[in-house]
């Protein structure tokens, strides 16, 4: 009984530091999508000035074309 109990304890060790592991890659992940979705909103940002201000309604047109390999 004992022995199985060691060997359970020693499972749940291993459990506990795979999660913590895990937990920090998550984490760091996480850091980085949410610094990759701030890079994109703002590009898209800077796209959507740029085209407003530049030729408008002709320009966001040429753009969808050129994007879905249209020319």
């Amino acid at each position: 009984m004992e022995r199985l109990n060691s060997k359970l304890y020693l499972q749940n060790c291993y459990i506990i530091k795979e999660n913590e592991r895990l937990r920090k890659k998550a984490q760091i992940l996480n850091q980085e999508n949410q610094q990759l979705l701030l890079e994109l909103k703002q590009k898209l940002s800077k796209t959507k000035n740029t085209n407003g201000s530049n030729q408008g309604s002709n320009n966001s047109f040429s753009s969808s074309s050129s994007a879905s390999g249209q020319s």
